[in-house]
C-alpha cells in the first residue's frame, strides 16, 4: 500500500531557475524564474527568490515548470486490466463489461483498479483526476473504490456510477444516501460527481436521477455523443426538462448536431474530449473542431487503460493530429490548402490544465501557475534524454515532445508526490500484488477460454450493438435502421 509522504512534506518548496509555463489569462511564459511554495500554496513567482529557513530547493533548470494536469474521464476502476481491449470496438467494450463480465469485480477488484490507476495518473503529473466510476454495483464497491483514492495523496473526484442498473433505482436507495453522507464531506482532496448517461428514450427513465443530483447539489458528468448509444434526443430531454447547467460535464460528444451544441454552449456546460477513445473505439470523430466553433469549453481525458495510455501527454498529441487532419483533409475536399493551424500547442495545455480546473469548477484554485493559487505544479526535466534540449517553444514541447519519463517532480497542494523522476511514499510492489490478486480473480472467473476470446475478438459477422443500458428497452432510429 501507498507509504506516507516523505518528511519534506510540510516544508516550503521552491523550484529554482525553470521555464514557467503559467497558463494564466495572458498566457505568460516566463524564463528563469522561481516559483516559491508556502503552507500548500503559491507564494511568490520570479526570478532570484529569497526564500524560508528550510525551504526544499528543486533545481528547475533546463525543465518545465507547469500547472498539474487534470483529467475529467477516466475509469479508474478498469485500470487493473491495463491493454486487454487494444482491439475492441466500442460495441465489444460495452458487450464485455455491460452485458457479460462486468457483474464479477469484487469490491476488491475495484480497489486494485483504482490504486494502480490512482498512482499512474500522479506518475504521469495529472494531480487531479474524475475517477468516472460506472461500476460500482454496491455501496461496497464505492467504498472500495473511496478507501482507494483516499490511499494515493493526489486529487480526485469519484462520479459515481453504475452500468448494471437503471440510475434512477441506484440513486434513490437508502444505502447510496448513507455513502454520500458518509464519504462526500467537502474535502479538498476528494469531490463527488454523479455518473450515469441519458439513452434518449422519451420516458425519460433517467430523470430521477437527475432530481437526486439537483437535491444532493452535485454536478452530472454524461456520456453524450456516442455513436449508436447516446446522442441528441438524450441531451434534447436534458434540456427541455432544466437538467443541462453550467457544471454539467459532457463526455466524448463527439456524434452530436449542431442544435445539442447550441444548447451546450447556451447552457455553459463543457465538454470532455477522450481523442485516442474517439479516434479508436468509434464514439465519433473527436470533436474539438466543433467545441471551438461554438465556443463550448473543453477539457481533456485519457478515458480507459483498457485500451490507451494513462498520461495527458497523449492526449494533447492526439488532439492537436485529430483536429488538424481533419482540417487539412476538408481542405483537400475543396482543392484547398491549409496555410495556419487553427488549433495551437499552447491551446491543448491549457485544456489539459486550466480547462479541467473549469469544467470542475475549480478555476480559482487549480489550473494555473499563479501567486495565490494551490501548489499543484508538475516539473518536466529530464537531463538523461537527448529530447530535453533545446526548449524552445515551450507549450510545443509539452504537447508534442514530452512524455511520462519526463515528469521529474510532482507537487500536490505543496506536498511532493514525485521527486526526481520517483513516487514518494508509494509502495509499486504492494500495488502490483493487489493488481495481480485482481488478474487472478478475473481470468478464473472467465476461464482461460473466455479470458484469450475477450482480449483477441474475431472479426464481428453480427449486428451492431444498439444501446447496451440494459434498463430501457429504448433503440435509437438515429443509428439503425428497423
Amino acid at each position: 500500500m501507498p507509504q506516507p509522504p516523505a518528511e519534506t512534506s510540510n516544508r516550503p518548496v521552491v523550484f529554482r531557475g525553470g521555464t514557467v509555463v503559467t497558463v494564466n489569462a495572458r498566457h505568460d511564459v516566463l524564463t528563469d524564474h522561481d516559483v516559491l511554495v508556502v503552507d500548500g500554496d503559491i507564494a511568490a513567482i520570479g526570478p532570484a527568490l529569497p526564500v524560508p529557513e528550510g525551504t526544499v530547493e528543486v533545481d528547475a533548470s533546463g525543465g518545465v515548470v507547469m500547472p498539474g494536469m487534470i483529467d475529467t474521464h477516466r475509469h479508474l476502476w478498469q485500470t487493473a486490466m491495463r491493454g486487454y481491449g487494444a482491439d475492441w470496438t466500442l460495441t465489444q467494450y460495452f458487450v464485455w463489461y455491460y452485458l457479460e463480465w462486468g457483474r464479477v469485480f469484487r469490491p476488491e477488484d475495484v480497489h486494485a483498479g483504482n490504486l494502480l490507476g490512482a498512482v499512474e495518473a500522479l506518475d504521469a503529473g495529472v494531480t487531479t483526476t474524475v475517477d468516472w466510476s460506472h461500476g460500482l454495483r454496491t455501496t461496497q464497491h464505492a467504498d472500495a473504490a473511496v478507501d482507494a483514492l483516499r490511499a494515493v495523496p493526489g486529487r480526485f473526484v469519484l462520479a459515481y456510477g453504475n452500468i448494471q442498473d437503471a440510475p434512477a433505482n441506484w440513486t434513490a436507495t437508502p444505502e447510496f444516501r448513507d455513502f454520500v453522507s458518509r464519504r462526500t464531506t467537502g474535502d479538498d482532496l476528494l469531490g463527488f460527481q454523479l455518473a450515469f448517461d441519458v439513452t434518449g428514450d422519451p420516458a425519460f427513465p433517467e430523470r430521477p436521477a437527475f432530481e437526486v443530483a439537483r437535491d444532493l447539489g452535485v454536478p452530472v458528468t454524461t456520456h453524450a455523443g456516442v455513436w449508436g448509444a447516446t446522442g441528441d434526443d438524450g441531451i434534447r430531454l436534458m434540456h427541455d426538462h432544466g437538467f443541462m447547467t453550467p457544471e454539467t460535464v459532457y463526455v466524448h460528444g463527439a456524434s452530436l448536431s449542431a442544435d445539442s451544441y447550441h444548447r451546450i454552449a447556451a447552457t455553459g456546460g463543457s465538454v470532455s474530449v477522450s481523442t485516442e477513445s474517439e479516434q479508436s473505439a468509434g464514439q465519433g470523430y473527436p470533436p474539438t473542431w466543433a467545441l471551438r466553433a461554438h465556443g463550448i469549453p473543453v477539457s481533456l481525458s485519457m478515458d480507459t487503460s483498457v485500451w490507451w495510455s494513462g498520461d495527458l501527454f497523449s492526449a494533447m498529441r492526439a488532439t492537436l493530429g485529430a483536429d488538424r487532419s481533419r482540417e487539412h483533409l476538408e481542405a483537400h475536399a475543396k482543392g484547398d490548402t491549409v496555410t495556419h493551424s487553427s488549433l495551437r500547442a499552447q491551446q491543448v495545455v491549457e485544456w489539459a490544465t486550466l480547462g479541467g480546473a473549469r469544467a470542475l469548477g475549480r478555476e480559482s484554485r487549480l489550473g494555473s501557475v499563479e501567486v495565490g493559487k494551490a501548489a499543484d505544479l508538475v516539473l518536466l526535466k529530464n537531463d538523461r534524454s537527448p529530447v530535453s534540449f533545446p526548449l524552445l517553444n515551450p507549450h510545443g514541447h509539452i504537447a508534442f515532445q514530452a512524455q511520462r519519463a519526463d515528469v521529474h517532480t510532482v507537487l500536490v497542494g505543496g506536498r511532493i508526490v514525485k521527486a526526481d523522476g520517483e513516487l514518494v511514499g508509494i509502495d509499486l510492489a504492494a500495488v502490483r500484488s493487489t493488481v495481480e490478486s485482481t488478474v487472478e480473480h478475473l481470468r478464473s472467473r472467465l476461464g482461460e477460454e473466455a479470458w484469450a476470446r475477450g482480449m483477441n475478438p474475431d472479426v464481428p459477422t453480427s449486428e451492431v450493438l444498439d444501446n447496451p443500458y440494459t434498463y430501457t428497452d429504448y433503440r435509437s432510429g438515429s443509428t439503425h435502421s428497423g
